[in-house]
């Protein structure tokens, strides 16, 4: 993955309370880019550094929705029929 370098104000971190700046700013860019619908749940969760269940956490501590729509019910649904054979 290429990496970017940005500079910002040091002061920056202690207004987003975070000991990892670049940490922190990859969670709230994966956030804001799942919010918009730019990105999967899983993606958002490469960009942050995280598990899935670690992003999923994240997005309810932050108020953001998981989107579940009908497709994905449809995914689970084969999953669950596959997995009762």
């Amino acid at each position: 993955m290429e990496m970017l370098s940005v500079k910002v104000p040091a002061d920056i971190a202690r207004i987003v309370r975070a000991k990892d700046l670049s940490k922190a700013v990859r969670e709230l860019i994966a956030l804001e880019l799942y919010r918009e619908g730019l990105i999967s749940l899983g993606k958002a969760a490469e960009i942050a550094g995280l598990s899935l269940w670690e992003m999923m956490e994240l997005m309810a501590r932050k108020g953001v929705p998981i989107r579940y729509g009908p497709e994905d019910l449809e995914e689970d649904l084969r999953t669950l029929e596959e997995a009762s054979r």
